[in-house]
Parts: C-alpha cells; sequence; structure tokens
C-alpha cells in the first residue's frame, strides 16, 4: 500500500460511518441522500471542527475537487435544482433508504432547527422548508413518496401525521380515485381511525369521485370486522360506530343500505352527543336518503308526532327541542305532517334554520317550511307567534309583515336578527316596524337588529347622534357595511365628518365605511399613524394621499406591512429606495400582490433590474418589454412558470400582444407539451391562457384529468378554449350518456358545453345534479341550450296546475309555482309572456325580488311583469318604497310617465333604483325630476348622500344644474361622481366643480388625478397638455376612455409614454386614430412596460448580454437590431 492509499485510508477511518456514507453519495451525485445522511448525523452527534477538515480531505484523496464554498455551492445548487425537478426529486425519493425518509419526515414536519451549519458551511434549513411547502409540485411528491413509503418505514400513526400535514397545506385535488385505491388497507384501528377524520375534514375540497372513492376505502376496512356469513342480505355492516366513523361519507350509503341498519344501531347512533354535529355537516344528503334515515330513527323508537313519546324514551328523559336538534340536517326533508302539533312544528321549525346550509333542495325546504309555518300557527296570530317561527318568517310575505305590531316584532327581535335570506322589502317592513316600537335610532336598540339594520332609512341615520354612529360602525354596522347603500354609507358618514368632530371621529371609520371618506376631509385631519391603518379599506387614491404623508415619518416597512397602503406607493417612492431597503421590503410588496396596479408592479420590475436582476422574481419578467423574456434560461423556466402560476395574469398584462408573447414563453418552457399532473400543477393559474391548439394537441389525457379542477376556477375562457375543453372531456371520460352522478358533478360547469341531446340524457338520467351545477354557477352567464335543459327539468318534474281565476286568457294556461321559481334561477327567463302574465298573485308577491334578478329577461317579459306588479299592488302611485325596490331588473320596463307616477321621495328608493345600469336617459331624466318634486328640493338642496344615492341618475342634471350643487356636498362624493359615465359637457361641468375643491386642473397631484376618475375626461386641451408627465399613470383607466379623441391627441409622446400599462391599454381605436407615428409608437412604449427614461432604458438593456444592444440613432425605417420601444425613447429624447 503506497503512501496516497495509507492517507486515503486514514480519512476514511477517521470519519463517522454516517458522514462517510453521505461524503460517498456527494461524490456520486446523490446530493438528497447526502443532506439526509447529513441532517440525521447532526441531530445525534456533535459536530467538531476537524470534521469538515476530514470530509475536505477526503475528497482530496479522491481527487473530487471541492473547496468548502464550492462544497456549500454544489449542494445549495443541487438541492434548488431537485426543487423545481418535483418529478426527479420524487424518484431520488424512491432510492433513500429508510433511514433516510424518517430523516426526511422529521426534517420536514416536527424539526425546529433554522440552519444546518457544518463548520463554515452553512444551509438555511428554513428556507427550503418554505420552498417545498410553496411549491405545488413538491407537494404532489411529498404526498405519494408518503404513501408508498411511509407506511412500511414508520409507525401507522406518524404517517397519518404526516399525510394529513401535507393535505392540509397542500391541494386536495391529489387525492384521485387511482391514488385512493392505493391507499393502505391494513391499517391499525387508531390510526384508520385518524385518517379518516382527515378525509372528513377535507370532504368539502374532494371531487364527488374522490368522495366515492374514500367512501369506497372506508367502507372495505369497516367491512373486515364482519364475517361473510354476517353480511347477508338482511343484515348490515352499518353499525352505530362504524356510522360514526364515515361521518360526512354517510350520504354515499346506498338507499337498501341504510334501511338494512338494525335498529338498535340507529337508536344508539342518534344518542351519541357527537350525532348532532356529525348530521349537522351532511350538506349534500338528498330528500330520499335523509327520509331513509328518519324512517328508521323513526322506527327504532322515536316518534316526532307524539310529544309524550319524545319525553320518555327510554330510561331517558328526553326534551322535545334537545331531541329534534339531534336529528342535525335530517330535519329539513321531515314530511310527516300528519296531526302534528303546533309545538312539535315550531320545534323543528327552530332547528330548519340550518338549512339554508344544504347544497340542494331549497326548493322542497321552503315549501316544507310553509307547511310547518301553517301549522305553528294554528288559533294563533301572527302576531302571537312571531318569535317562536324561526328562519320560516322569510317566507312571510311583506304584507303579512305589515300587519304586525311593532310590539310584536320588538318582542321577536332576538330571533329575527338571527334569520339570513332576508328579501329587501321584508327588511325595510321590520325595520320600520321595530323602529317605530323604539322611537329612538340608537347604539343599543341597532346592535340587537342583526341584517335587518340594512333596512334603516339614510334620513334616519343622518339624524343620529355622531358619538352614538361612531359605536354602531365599530359594532353591527361593520359587518353589514357592504350591503348597504352609497346613500346610506354616505348618510352616516356625512354625520360623523362634521368639521368639529372629524379629528376624533377618523379613529372610529373602519372597514369599508374609510373607503367613502373623501380626500378633501382626509386632507383635515392631521393625527394619522400607520397602526390606524391597519383596520381600513382604502381607495387608491386614499393610499396615495396617505402614503405620501405618513411616509415622512414611518419607515416602509410599517406603512408596507398595513397592507392597503401599498396601493399608494408611487414609481418614484420606488425608485428611490437604497438597494438594501427594496430588497429586504419586496416580500412585503409580494405578499400584497393582489392590491398593486400593474403599473406599480412594472416599477417593482424595473427597480429589482436594475438593482439586482440576478435575483429578480421571474414573473416580474413577464411585465418588463417581451424581449426581456429571453432571460428565462431553461433553469429558470420551472420557477418563472410557478411564479407566474400564482399571479393573475389579466390583471398583470392587459395588453394581448405582451401576453401572446408571454404565453409563448410559457410554450417554451414546457417544450410545446403539458405531459402529467406535474406540469399542471407548475402551470397554476396560467392554465387558463392556455391556446386552444395546447389544450387540443399539447395536453396528454393524464394532465387533462388534472387540468379539469383548474380549468373551472377560470372565468375568462374563450369559446375556442371551452370548445377544445369538451372535446378533451368527452375523450377522458367518454359519451354523456355513460356518465356517473360524480363525474357530471365534478365536470361542474363545463356541461353547459354539451350538446342539447347530451344534456337532455343527463338532465333525465340526474336532474337534481343538473340543478346543482346551475345554481354552482359562477357569474359568467350560462349558455341558452343549458338553461333550456335546467328550465325543462324542472318544468317536466312539477305536476301540472293551470292557472286559475286569472281571467279568461289563462285557461289552460300553466302558471309557475314558487318550487319552479326558486328551482330555476336563471332559467326563469324561458316563461313565455302569458304563463308569466298569468302567474298567481301570492306567487308573485313571494317571488319578485328572485324574478327581479334575472338578467335574461327580454323587454316583453319585464313588461309581463310590471303589469303583473300593478295588478297586485295596484295603482303606481300606491305602491309602497318597498314595492318599488324589490323589483329589480323588472323596474326598467317603466317609462317614463310611469316613472313620474311613483313615490320617489325617498332616496333610498331612488338610490336602489339607481342600481340598474340599463335605464334610457329619458328614464333617468324622469328618476332625478321625481325625485326632486316628491322631496320638494332643488339641486341646490341635496346633501352629499343625496348625490351618492342618485348614482348615474346625475347624468341626467344639465350643466346650470351642475353649478348649482353646493361644494361642500360635493367634495364628500367627489369619488362617487368620478365613477359616472356622463357626457364631455357634464364632465367639464364636473371638472370646475373639482377645482373648487382641490385647486386649478394643473397644480392636481398624484391622489387627486386618481380620485376625480372620469371626470378627469372634462379636461380641456390646454388643461391636458400642461399635466407633468409623471401623473399619466395616475388618471384611473375608465377615465382615458372619456378623454374626447380630439382632445386625447393634444397629450405629447412623451405623456403618453408615462401613462402605464394599464392606462395605455384603455385606449381606445378612435383615440388611437387621431395619432401620429410618434404617439403610436409611445402608445406601444407604455404598452409594453418600457422605461420612459432613455438613461434607465440604456442601463436596463445593456445590464446582461441577452438583452438587445442600444444603438445610437435609428433610421427612418427600422432596422433588424434596432427595436419599436428602443427607437422610439432616442426619438422622445433627442438631446440623447
Amino acid at each position: 500500500m503506497n503512501h496516497m492509499e495509507i492517507a486515503s485510508s486514514q480519512n476514511s477511518e477517521d470519519l463517522p460511518p454516517l458522514l462517510l456514507k453521505a461524503v460517498e453519495e456527494v461524490i456520486a451525485g446523490k446530493y438528497l441522500n447526502a443532506f439526509l445522511d447529513i441532517l440525521h448525523f447532526q441531530s445525534t452527534n456533535a459536530w467538531t471542527p476537524d470534521m469538515l477538515k476530514k470530509i475536505m480531505g477526503y475528497f482530496h484523496d479522491q481527487e473530487v475537487i471541492f473547496t468548502t464554498s464550492t462544497l456549500q455551492i454544489s449542494i445549495k445548487n443541487n438541492l434548488e435544482n431537485l426543487l423545481n425537478q418535483p418529478k426527479q426529486l420524487l424518484s431520488d425519493f424512491q432510492q433513500t433508504d429508510h433511514q433516510q425518509f424518517q430523516t426526511a419526515m422529521k426534517f420536514l414536519f416536527s424539526s425546529k432547527k433554522h440552519h444546518l451549519e457544518l463548520g463554515s458551511v452553512v444551509l438555511d434549513l428554513d428556507g427550503i422548508r418554505e420552498r417545498v411547502f410553496q411549491s405545488p409540485g413538491i407537494n404532489r411528491t411529498l404526498f405519494l413518496i408518503t404513501l408508498e413509503k411511509c407506511f412500511v418505514t414508520l409507525s401507522a400513526m406518524e404517517c397519518v401525521d404526516i399525510l394529513s400535514q401535507i393535505l392540509r397545506v397542500s391541494s386536495v385535488s391529489y387525492l384521485q380515485p387511482a391514488i385512493i385505491s392505493n391507499l393502505p388497507k391494513d391499517l391499525q384501528e387508531d390510526a384508520f381511525r385518524n385518517l379518516s377524520v382527515v378525509f372528513k375534514d377535507l370532504y368539502d375540497k374532494t371531487t364527488a369521485n374522490a368522495q366515492r372513492a374514500l367512501y369506497d376505502w372506508m367502507k372495505q376496512i369497516l367491512q373486515k370486522s364482519y364475517s361473510a356469513s354476517e353480511l347477508n342480505e338482511s343484515a348490515s355492516w352499518v353499525s352505530a360506530e362504524n356510522l360514526w366513523i364515515l361521518g360526512r361519507y354517510m350520504v354515499h350509503l346506498p338507499l337498501e343500505e341504510i334501511m338494512k341498519i338494525s335498529l338498535t344501531e340507529i337508536k344508539q347512533f342518534i344518542s351519541y352527543d357527537n350525532a348532532t354535529k356529525q348530521l349537522d355537516t351532511v350538506y349534500d344528503i338528498t330528500p330520499e336518503l335523509a327520509q331513509a334515515f328518519l324512517e328508521r330513527i323513526n322506527s327504532s323508537g322515536f316518534d316526532m308526532r307524539n310529544t309524550s313519546t319524545i319525553y320518555r324514551q327510554g330510561h331517558s328523559k328526553w326534551m322535545l327541542e334537545p331531541f329534534a336538534k339531534r336529528l342535525g340536517l335530517l330535519v329539513c326533508f321531515y314530511d310527516d305532517m300528519g296531526e302534528m302539533e303546533a309545538t312539535v312544528a315550531r320545534v323543528l321549525l327552530h332547528q330548519m334554520i340550518k338549512c339554508n346550509h344544504l347544497r340542494g333542495f331549497q326548493a322542497e325546504v321552503h315549501k316544507l317550511k310553509a307547511q310547518l309555518l301553517d301549522i305553528a300557527m294554528q288559533n294563533q296570530t301572527l302576531n302571537d307567534t312571531l318569535g317562536s317561527l324561526s328562519d320560516a318568517v322569510v317566507g312571510l310575505t311583506s304584507g303579512q309583515l305589515e300587519s304586525l305590531s311593532p310590539a310584536a316584532v320588538h318582542n321577536a327581535i332576538s330571533t329575527l336578527n338571527q334569520v339570513s335570506g332576508w328579501a329587501k322589502d321584508q327588511i325595510m317592513v321590520l325595520s320600520s316596524k321595530y323602529l317605530t316600537h323604539e322611537k329612538v335610532l340608537s347604539f343599543h336598540n341597532i346592535s340587537q337588529m342583526g341584517a335587518l339594520v340594512t333596512g334603516i332609512s339614510t334620513q334616519s341615520f343622518y339624524s343620529m347622534n355622531p358619538k352614538e354612529l361612531s359605536q354602531v360602525i365599530r359594532g353591527t354596522l361593520s359587518q353589514y357595511a357592504s350591503d348597504l347603500s352609497p346613500a346610506q354609507q354616505h348618510g352616516i358618514l356625512s354625520k360623523m365628518i362634521a368639521p368639529r368632530d372629524f379629528p376624533s371621529s377618523v379613529t372610529d371609520i373602519q372597514g369599508a365605511f374609510f373607503k367613502e371618506v373623501s380626500l378633501s376631509a382626509l386632507w383635515k385631519e392631521t393625527g394619522f399613524n400607520s397602526s390606524m391603518m391597519k383596520e381600513k379599506e382604502l381607495r387608491r387614491s386614499q393610499a396615495l394621499y396617505l402614503y405620501e404623508l405618513l411616509s415622512k415619518k414611518t419607515a416602509p416597512a410599517d406603512l408596507l406591512s398595513t397592507g392597503q397602503l401599498v396601493k399608494g406607493v408611487t414609481c418614484q417612492q420606488i425608485e428611490r429606495m437604497s438597494t438594501d431597503s427594496f430588497l429586504n421590503h419586496f416580500r412585503l410588496f409580494e405578499k400584497h400582490l393582489e392590491l398593486l396596479s400593474p403599473y406599480q408592479v412594472n416599477c417593482l420590475a424595473w427597480k429589482f433590474w436594475m438593482d439586482s436582476n440576478t435575483s429578480i422574481p421571474p414573473f416580474l419578467l413577464s411585465v418588463l418589454p417581451a424581449q426581456y423574456l429571453e432571460s428565462v434560461s431553461d433553469s429558470l423556466c420551472v420557477p418563472f412558470l410557478i411564479s407566474l402560476g400564482k399571479t393573475e395574469l389579466d390583471l398583470l398584462i392587459l395588453d394581448s400582444h405582451k401576453k401572446n408573447a408571454v404565453l409563448q414563453k410559457v410554450q417554451e418552457c414546457l417544450n410545446g407539451s403539458i405531459d402529467d399532473e406535474y406540469d399542471v400543477d407548475v402551470l397554476g393559474n396560467l392554465i387558463c391562457h392556455l391556446p386552444p391548439a395546447a389544450i387540443r394537441g399539447g395536453m396528454s389525457l393524464q394532465a387533462m384529468a388534472a387540468a379539469l379542477h383548474q380549468f373551472k376556477f377560470c372565468h375568462q375562457l374563450s369559446h375556442e378554449q371551452k370548445t377544445e375543453i369538451k372535446s378533451r372531456l368527452i375523450e377522458l371520460y367518454g359519451s354523456p350518456r355513460n356518465w356517473t352522478a360524480e363525474t357530471t358533478l365534478d365536470i361542474g360547469p363545463f356541461i353547459a358545453l354539451l350538446t342539447k341531446d347530451e344534456l337532455n340524457v343527463l338532465a333525465e338520467k340526474f336532474p337534481d345534479t343538473i340543478l346543482q351545477i346551475a345554481k354552482m354557477a359562477g357569474p359568467a352567464p350560462l349558455p341558452e341550450e343549458f338553461l333550456s335543459t335546467v328550465f325543462e327539468t324542472v318544468h317536466n318534474s312539477t305536476v301540472l296546475i293551470a292557472a286559475s281565476n286569472h281571467g279568461t286568457g289563462c285557461i289552460g294556461i300553466r302558471a309557475p309555482s314558487s318550487d319552479e321559481i326558486i328551482k330555476l334561477g336563471e332559467a326563469n327567463a324561458f316563461w313565455s309572456v302569458q304563463e308569466l302574465q298569468c302567474m298567481g298573485t301570492d306567487t308573485f308577491i313571494k317571488n319578485v325580488e328572485l324574478l327581479g334578478t334575472v338578467t335574461g329577461f327580454n323587454k316583453s317579459q319585464l313588461i309581463a311583469l310590471k303589469e303583473k306588479a300593478k295588478q297586485v299592488w295596484g295603482m303606481l302611485p300606491d305602491w309602497k318604497k318597498y314595492h318599488i325596490i324589490s323589483l329589480g331588473y323588472i323596474a326598467l320596463a317603466l317609462n317614463e310617465s310611469e316613472i313620474r307616477e311613483l313615490d320617489l321621495n325617498s332616496i333610498d328608493t331612488v338610490a336602489a333604483l339607481s342600481q340598474q345600469t340599463e335605464w334610457t336617459p329619458d328614464q333617468a331624466t324622469s328618476i332625478l325630476q321625481g325625485f326632486l318634486e316628491d322631496s320638494s328640493q332643488t339641486v341646490n338642496e341635496l346633501k352629499s348622500f343625496h348625490l351618492a344615492g342618485l348614482g348615474a341618475n346625475l347624468c341626467a342634471l344639465n350643466t346650470t344644474d351642475i353649478k348649482s350643487i353646493r361644494i361642500t356636498e360635493f367634495s364628500a362624493v367627489v369619488s362617487r361622481v368620478g365613477m359616472l359615465t356622463c357626457s364631455t359637457p357634464l364632465l367639464q361641468e364636473f371638472k370646475k366643480m373639482a377645482e373648487s375643491v382641490f385647486g386649478i386642473a394643473t397644480g392636481w397631484n398624484s391622489s387627486v388625478m386618481h380620485e376625480i376618475g372620469t371626470i378627469a375626461g372634462g379636461l380641456h386641451e390646454e388643461e391636458l397638455k400642461a399635466l407633468d408627465k409623471d401623473l399619466m399613470p395616475y388618471f384611473q383607466p375608465a377615465a382615458i376612455r372619456h378623454i374626447p379623441a380630439e382632445i386625447f391627441k393634444v397629450l405629447s409622446p412623451e405623456q403618453i409614454a408615462n401613462l402605464g400599462p394599464e392606462n395605455a391599454a384603455m385606449v381606445t381605436k378612435l383615440q388611437s386614430q387621431y395619432l401620429s407615428a410618434l404617439q403610436l409608437q409611445s402608445l406601444q412604449l407604455a404598452l409594453d412596460g418600457a422605461r420612459t427614461s432613455i438613461q434607465d432604458a440604456q442601463e436596463g438593456a445593456g445590464t446582461t448580454q441577452s438583452m438587445p444592444t442600444p444603438v445610437s440613432s435609428c433610421a427612418d425605417g427600422f432596422s433588424a437590431g434596432c427595436s419599436i420601444w428602443l427607437c422610439a425613447l432616442f426619438i422622445l429624447h433627442p438631446t440623447f
């Protein structure tokens, strides 16, 4: 043995076996194994200074060239690469031994160690853990490797705990039927119970197919305790204990299995203390299953109709209400009304308040409540029983509520304030009754009202004591602020924000209320501090003013950590930050990314690029000019996709050309294909922007199965994308004729893409599922074919009830019923005009507000409903305030003369009408004039809350009227007026009013410019030309569209280049047609998110070799080496 061999042998002998193993793994390139061995070694051994020296010596002996710094970098880079390659990480994890796997799980889920220190080699363990749990692909790997290795490596209880933690921090979409089938089936009882609890907690997050698969897995294990001879046609494996273990999965029991459950077992189950909690959560139970359970419960000895029986069950002293409570949501389907006592009916009604949580079948619940309501009120007046009717009172008509005495409402307020689902007219009637009894509006009586506070009139709020109001907005009103109309909000604020009271009141104004405080009011306050901002919502104009004000005396970290104040950070303030300060605070910007404007994000990207382009978060490259995407190397692709997939691309990039360039880079990073679930994980929200061709030919079926869950959250899929999704769904699941109820539910809103024939097949098989999907649909309008299928499904399943006593024109006509109207929702648009005309009076009264929300009614249908309202409520002058408010869209059918007949004395009535945006100019004029005449006011007498309540109807004013508005009142609602889309002459007049508040237009700053909104569309040519270029990004986007094209053209190229991406995207085609070539180049600069300072552009373009090289001049025709945006910059700054 020579000298070198002896030395090598000595070094290896000096190293502990585990460290030697780790070193050899590093040499072999098995960095994960080495990392885990070192972690384990350090957890059980003390690290001595000479160990690193021995390790380096061993490397040297093996002719492996490492220094301590290159070793640290190598380990860090390899771990980093693994975190960007979750499939490779899965493979590497599969090669770990038992001890290494156990160390990995301990490190991830129970270790408190922050750093790994090996002499001078230091690894950030917290950073690694954070990266692991923030990466969707890594979470999938952890889930899969835990299922594969954990149960053969660790104890079952430990594995259940680990699985629980992984599932709670990651996407439960990993729980697919194929994966669930591999769950261990030989778990010990405690481990099985604990894992079952995890799956019960995650029930709502799993797909319908996964729920069914988990039920099958649980059933398989639970049945093991029964011998084959015990499980016969008449015996059931479902014991009381098994029902409890199943939890919410009990809704997957077949009907025949429920009917086989032993009466002894069902009786025992219903007696469990926790049975109520379980039955309270079976939100997706069907009427058939619920009634089967009720039948078994009743057969076991509990007779719900017989109060005395309920009192003396067995050896227990059951009280009626506690027993009814034990039924949970089963009570929502109790249908045995024979000889029921009023006491029992009231108890059942009290328990049925929870039925609003059911996923469907609300029409059936409404019907049952109505029946119980009739029984509960037998031989008693409504005044006497009101407090005992629970939320069944929602079924009372406004006429019935009108008959109540104020004392009865006062006495029942503790019940009424817990009820949800009120219609607006009901709220108004009950609020009026309650306050009539109370006489004076105070903090105490408002705090008793719950949701009924939204029925308090604006004038009543305005009449309150300011000190009482300050208490109210911190109490009950705070949770209902968003339900108040603009008129109500400003009625409250105008009373609170009096000049002498404002300094002491501003700290009391929290949440959404603060968002309505005017900018001019903020100017008068000097006592702001950053801590006040944490509980307030801010408009961007408020944030711009307050950030600038507070930044003079408060550190950036304190301001940015408030959240809402990030809206007010300007580009100049970002640029003035030192590099260290910016990098230290960037996490606060990133945390509140959804609050930032596209312009602010662009500023952050440029700041990062200029100060630290090597560490720029990859998603920020997408908002820089398209050529900067070239710096996304192959190694950066995964971080780029993950970070971009966590954002909302439509909010980040508004220019379609720019977005296409980004999506092209995404395709390049994916190598043109989406192969599996891991690629879907990485894409995140980007999946919503995949081009149709990528969905059609670039996505495997395996990936499509995982992508379906993501596609459901996409709100703006194009018709072409939807067409391809539909095609892939058929490819994945086969013909809709063969779909199960679970598959239909999982496909969800995408069933609307099917043909009418395919929809009819599903509707025939699963009518309740179709209705449930229709109810769950988002804000996007549903296709006509789908709504038509929903209508036919409901129409055909309802017993024919011909219209009666509605005139000869209704003979043989089928009139809509309440049940049908509730089930149909938007599909009510398919009732014929004649059917609507023949609707029963009671049906109309109970459902007018719901019908008023249907957007699909045509003009003839709306007129038919308006005429029905006249028939039911009488002459127009006799209509009460709550009648008008409940009309919703139906009010649009009122013509100008009819509007003038209405009693529009109340600003609350007008505010409700103002919520409709489709009024014609003549209708708006009638509303405005009707309010002024009926309230006996002139424009000069209008208060701020009147202006806020009038809303878009203010556009019916003439220029003379606008001049007469009082400045003090106007100043309080400038931001509200700035949301209106009035004509240019009116905007010009409002601009003059704004100058009376904020000074001459040429002196406005960023906060004022944003505050005035569309009023900026009233600026004259000279005023527009005089604006500083740095103000251009602070126009509200809507304001850009309202600048007349012939005035917009006077903006200089430099001003246009400074519009920012969001405002540049708002420039209309007509405005563009008025621009010169140079102005259009500047517009492209803004759209691209380019720097508008030549010095910045030169520095930015020259920072990396991958960027285009700047040139000193451009020919008249752009050469291949000179980009349009860079040439435009040189043209804009010829002195460069």
